[in-house]
């Protein structure tokens, strides 16, 4: 499995990329692995600002459905407009393509306090 050493982690299995105070989030290439297919992918908190841990959204796959947690505080943005016709790519490129949304985050800082990669591989087993 990759988990691209410039992310950091969360246990609930998302990721975030910091860019000054706007922040990338996806699941990661566990998170997918786990889930199988996924087939809908469903976040309705754009302009919402959230707590961290907050649910921001759910991925429904061919199994299950899954809550999907935010790394840190901060206001939605954007939502992956890929997702919408190609839920798919969550499972292909979890890390590029798949990404789920952009936020801008309350406290930059905060993201250190995420899991590293190692941390996380260490958790994942």
């Amino acid at each position: 499995m990759n988990f691209p050493e410039a992310l950091r982690y969360t246990k609930d299995h998302e990721w975030i990329r910091l860019e000054g105070n706007i922040a990338t989030i996806g699941i990661t290439d566990f998170a997918q692995h786990e889930l199988g297919d996924i087939v809908y992918v469903d976040i309705n908190t754009v302009g919402k600002a959230l707590g961290a841990e907050e649910v921001f959204g759910t991925v429904e796959a061919v199994k299950t459905v899954s809550d999907l947690f935010l790394p840190v505080a901060g206001t939605i943005n954007e939502v992956n407009p890929l997702l919408e016709k190609q839920p798919e790519l969550v499972n292909t490129d979890p890390y590029g393509d798949g990404w789920m949304i952009k936020i801008t985050v309350s406290d930059p800082a905060a993201v250190s306090d995420l899991l590293t990669k190692d941390a996380y591989v260490a958790l994942v087993g």
